[in-house]
């Protein structure tokens, strides 16, 4: 006869698995095609690129929202990336407030890399952080190119 171990945690006996604590890493760390990031950053800028009507109000649903989408340079002492924030994210990113990116991914666009954070992420408000933004080290000014290796047999 099998014998359980009292070994498991109280979320376990209810059903819930168990979270894991963030490892929160630094903006010179990302790299290109990444993502699951959680940050810490500061907003240094927001310049709003898109801010489109509905076209037919008479439908109901998300298609019938105003579509915003505003870049945003972020960064922490490392270095700074652009934050491409979509909709309600536009609201959150004003400059001087210290945020939270949680699930964030490296989107490339003209071969340079932007941070964004998708329906499955989060953008949370913080208190104040105490550092200071490195601007000089701007990631999005690195272009990248894609390269395809041929093997030889």
């Amino acid at each position: 006869m099998a014998t359980k171990t009292p070994s498991t945690t109280a979320n376990q006996q209810q059903g819930k698995p168990g979270l894991r604590k963030p490892v929160f890493v630094k903006v010179d760390a990302l790299k290109p095609g990444t993502n699951g990031h959680t940050l810490i950053v500061k907003v240094v800028s927001a310049n709003t690129v898109l801010n489109k009507k509905p076209r037919n109000p008479t439908f109901r649903g998300p298609q019938n929202l105003n579509t915003k989408i505003s870049e945003c340079l972020v960064g922490d002492e490392t270095a700074t990336i652009l934050f491409t924030a979509r909709n309600e994210q536009v609201d959150l990113m004003t400059p001087g407030n210290t945020v939270i990116l949680r699930n964030a991914k490296i989107d490339m666009f003209k071969c340079s890399m932007r941070l964004a954070v998708d329906k499955w992420g989060r953008v949370e408000v913080t208190e104040p952080a105490e550092f200071v933004v490195k601007e000089d080290n701007n990631l999005s000014l690195v272009e990248y190119e894609l390269v395809n290796v041929v093997e030889e047999s």
